[in-house]
């Protein structure tokens, strides 16, 4: 029983934090420059001509009741119709997301594929040329930002050497290696720079443990360090490895729209950058409200996969 209060605690907090999430959105979006019906039909348009259209798309309705009426269509799965496409928003979310998704698990994997193993193999041996060469490419990663790697990806690997295309999205339709091929380049311009802080973090935790005297204990009952470093010590580090992976998904997101837009990429991050130059509310509040959604969804299972981890953590929730 008191479990499941826990759980309907976490669920109606959350939901408290959407709904504000959704006011602030709303009021920021509302506040930046620009009237959407003057951008669709040019500044030559005549007033009653606006006022006509700002009446079809309801902004001539009190700001609360314009807010009402989008957050009631989110709750029932009617996002409402884009200004500029004229399509419902709910059909070019999804479109969209079928680029950002794979993108974003691609960047997200290659990050932990890189780090864990360069961060434990500087902390085995510190000072050594292992440890040299994580250090070198975390300050890398970290430094420069993704859109320039992204760019000297492309100069690198798709203008000089022609392994990979240099922008666009072929669809899934056109096949799986083909669509693939299309994301490798920039899933490795998203994933550097967060590969770069989880290399220092893995790299800091695993000489914490090291240190620690349950590992100091196995060494000495005989354990050999090899044996040590991966049955006691990388488990132990990974905790916060997790806790920083799942703070990284803001950044993952902002940074996809830079390396979106780099490539060309239909994902929804150029469909935010466009939404919002085109003055597209609806568009822009929908996106920016799942992307707040997918953030609280996935620090939550953060914080069930750390209680996972570390077994201490399992009754305080």
């Amino acid at each position: 029983m008191a479990r499941h209060l826990k759980v309907l605690r976490r669920l109606l907090g959350t939901a408290a934090v959407l709904l504000l999430a959704s006011l602030v959105i709303f009021l920021l979006i509302e506040a930046a420059p620009g009237d959407p019906a003057e951008i669709m039909l040019g500044t030559s348009a005549q007033p009653d001509t606006l006022a006509a259209l700002r009446a079809e798309l309801g902004l001539d309705r009190p700001l609360m009741v314009r807010y009402a009426h989008w957050l009631g269509g989110v709750m029932t799965g009617d996002l409402g119709q884009s200004y500029t496409y004229g399509v419902a928003v709910t059909e070019l979310i999804a479109q969209r997301f079928t680029v950002t998704l794979p993108l974003t698990l691609m960047a997200t994997m290659l990050a932990v594929a890189v780090s864990v193993p360069l961060g434990v193999m500087a902390a085995a041996r510190p000072g050594k040329a292992g440890d040299g060469l994580a250090t070198v490419f975390s300050q890398i990663g970290i430094a420069v930002p993704n859109f320039w790697i992204g760019l000297l990806l492309i100069l690198g690997f798709a203008v000089k050497v022609r392994w990979f295309p240099p922008g666009g999205f072929p669809g899934w339709e056109a096949g799986f290696g083909a669509a693939l091929g299309a994301l490798v380049l920039p899933s490795i311009a998203l994933a550097v720079p967060q590969a770069a802080v989880l290399t220092r973090v893995t790299r800091a935790a695993v000489i914490e443990v090291t240190n620690e005297d349950f590992v100091r204990t196995a060494r000495a009952k005989g354990l050999s360090r090899r044996r040590a470093l991966w049955r006691h010590t990388v488990p132990n580090a990974l905790l916060p490895v997790v806790t920083l992976l799942g703070l990284q998904i803001p950044f993952l997101i902002s940074g996809a729209v830079l390396v979106e837009n780099v490539f060309s990429l239909p994902g929804m991050g150029t469909l935010a950058y466009q939404a919002l130059s085109q003055r597209d509310l609806i568009v822009v509040q929908n996106v920016v409200l799942l992307f707040v959604a997918i953030v609280l969804l996935v620090n939550a299972g953060t914080d069930a996969l750390y209680a996972r981890l570390d077994p201490r953590l399992r009754g305080r929730r």
